[in-house]
């Protein structure tokens, strides 16, 4: 099969080449990718900073959707044939890809695969961290950082749909428009106005119970600043630095809680978890329309290297996808 390589002589850096086909245990089954798409976590692990966990695919991508091509011995749940859509823990970027059975779900009617590519990463981490980790509510208020990318327009549609009140930052424009259409009560240009003053206005000084943030350390001494009694910031992301220093009287005064979380590395049985909880709050809403992934942009799998330079940048609204059939 073909699938991107990581070149170290060439550039552009991500070649579409010749490699091993993956092979299959008794509970996978082997999919024929036909779509793949872009997260930040693939330009760390591209640049070599985010090595794959232990026994995971080498190669970039941590979302696919496909047709079924093979099914482990132990497998009686998917057939060839069937369209699937999974989260990975590398694999995406490839002709073919091997999927515990467990973590694959169906495409929903009427989506293509590019549509169902963009789907599971950005929807089962924001799932993950506002609902399970932070223990959302319906009727508390989420403040969700980068509203406009792609966890970000999966977590406002997320929170919406459960009853939350939605304040959202966003960097440019258009961006903070798309915040504002998917739901968010108030988005704030962070490259305008400061959120922590805005989201103090609009709450009336009451501030948020939830804080989904991708920044880190240039952001949490006003994340901080903006919890309630008893709020929750969970961090899924150090794009503004790694190292902060923290108030810890102001935590404990206001008995908040720090969330650190990743996804990727968790074990596949806590992994189907995360699916199985998910798709029973929420499929229902992928099924009847109401709820869909926002792409910005799709590119040729040979272009993977463009489309790694335009997320790079700040470019998307919504998810990055790669075309691979």
């Amino acid at each position: 099969m073909k699938a991107i390589q990581i070149s170290q002589e060439q550039t552009p850096r991500l070649i579409w080449a010749e490699t091993d086909d993956p092979t299959i245990q008794a509970d996978e089954v082997l999919v024929d990718v036909h779509a793949t798409a872009l997260n930040r976590a693939d330009l760390a692990q591209a640049a070599g900073n985010y090595p794959p966990p232990p026994g995971a695919s080498p190669i970039l991508g941590l979302d696919m959707a496909g047709i079924v091509a093979e099914v482990g011995a132990d497998v009686t749940n998917w057939q060839r044939g069937d369209k699937v859509c999974a989260l990975l823990a590398g694999g995406g970027y490839a002709e073919k890809v091997a999927v515990p059975a467990a973590m694959l779900m169906p495409i929903p009617a009427g989506w293509d695969f590019e549509t169902a590519a963009a789907m599971p990463e950005v929807y089962l981490t924001a799932f993950l961290n506002i609902f399970m980790e932070a223990g959302f509510q319906p009727g508390e208020t989420v403040l969700i950082h980068g509203g406009a990318s792609g966890v970000g327009t999966a977590a406002i549609q997320l929170v919406k749909a459960a009853g939350a009140t939605v304040i959202a930052t966003a960097g440019k424009p258009d961006k903070v428009q798309v915040c504002r259409d998917l739901g968010a009560d108030l988005a704030v240009n962070y490259n305008e106005d400061d959120f922590v003053a805005a989201t103090q206005d609009f709450t009336d000084g009451a501030g948020v119970d939830v804080i989904l943030d991708m920044v880190g350390a240039s952001y949490l001494a006003r994340n901080i600043s903006l919890l309630k009694i008893k709020g929750r910031l969970v961090f899924i992301a150090t794009l503004g630095g790694s190292v902060a220093e923290i108030n810890i009287g102001q935590l404990m005064g206001k008995r908040a809680r720090l969330i650190g979380s990743v996804l990727r590395a968790r074990p596949v049985a806590e992994k189907n978890e995360i699916v199985r909880r998910f798709r029973a709050q929420f499929w229902s809403h992928f099924e009847d329309g109401s709820m869909k992934p926002i792409i910005g942009s799709v590119y040729p799998v040979q272009e993977a290297q463009a489309a790694h330079d335009a997320m790079r940048a700040y470019e998307n609204i919504g998810k990055i996808v790669l075309k691979v059939r």
